[in-house]
């Protein structure tokens, strides 16, 4: 641990799968690509997987009943998509503690301040934490006190989602034992964390194919899915939305502005063009 770090609980890492090539998966990178961009069947498909695995290999050996809450990754008014591999991980779990007669899990939410435009997935290590220092991460701390925390989220690649953690608990004189969970991580650390970007656009190319989750996937908002379409260049933009039903324009500028992503000027035209369309 470094300085900054001096969380005194016991903390628990846990993976799915281990990333050990660059060219290798244990699982669909086109699929992975879909689930960040929108998909809630494979976030459902992903998080009942990782409670499987992480009962099956973790709590089996030496759960008790302890109180339990499920935290996702930080976000303020959109979700990530690890919000709803979650979900579906809570599920499972919930299964599988009311089968042992266990009080089911418990949620909580890692409340954040600030939004970016940026894309950590093409980021160093240093980059990504430089990025997100400044922001305010804070959780209900007398909610969580004495109780186990799971912490959830889709890939780890540098760690820098740890290190904001362990902050949170320092900063809120936290010492649970917390497990940290991952759908997947990159154990071999010679392979670049532009890995990440490339998992990120394996499926994804373009709006065509954000198109192509929406008719075909679950699709549900999330904090990339919405930056994404908000980039679109205004013509391709324009060629999307026309595509798409009057109330998905709603929820997409409704949600772009609860994340204040009108703060960024680079998408002002396009929420002036789903305005202007909500409010013929």
């Amino acid at each position: 641990m470094t300085s900054e770090q001096h969380y005194e609980g016991m903390m628990i890492h846990f993976s799915l799968h281990q990333i050990q090539s660059p060219d290798e998966f244990e699982f669909v990178p086109g699929d992975y690509s879909k689930f960040k961009h929108g998909a809630e069947n494979i976030a459902q498909e992903y998080g009942y997987a990782l409670a499987d695995g992480f009962t099956a290999r973790c709590l089996s050996s030496h759960y008790r009943g302890e109180p339990v809450v499920v935290l996702s990754s930080a976000y303020s008014h959109i979700p990530t998509a690890s919000f709803y591999m979650k979900n579906y991980f809570v599920d499972k779990l919930n299964d599988y503690l009311f089968d042992r007669g266990y009080p089911v899990a418990e949620e909580a939410k890692i409340y954040r301040t600030v939004s970016y435009r940026e894309d950590y997935g093409k980021m160093s290590a240093e980059q990504r934490y430089n990025l997100i220092k400044g922001d305010t991460f804070y959780v209900d701390r007398e909610f969580l006190k004495g109780k186990w925390l799971l912490f959830l989220d889709d890939i780890k690649i540098t760690g820098t989602h740890e290190r904001i953690i362990l902050n949170m608990l320092n900063q809120h004189d936290l010492s649970n034992t917390c497990y940290l969970l991952y759908f997947a991580e990159l154990t071999d650390k010679s392979i670049p964390p532009d890995i990440e970007n490339r998992l990120n656009y394996a499926y994804v190319k373009s709006l065509d194919e954000i198109d192509a989750i929406i008719k075909k996937e679950r699709f549900r908002f999330n904090t990339r899915v919405v930056k994404l379409i908000l980039n679109g260049q205004d013509h391709v933009f324009d060629r999307f939305i026309e595509k798409q039903d009057i109330q998905f324009a709603r929820d997409l500028y409704y949600q772009a502005i609860g994340n204040e992503y009108f703060k960024f000027s680079k998408y002002h035209r396009n929420l002036a063009q789903l305005k202007k369309l909500i409010r013929k």
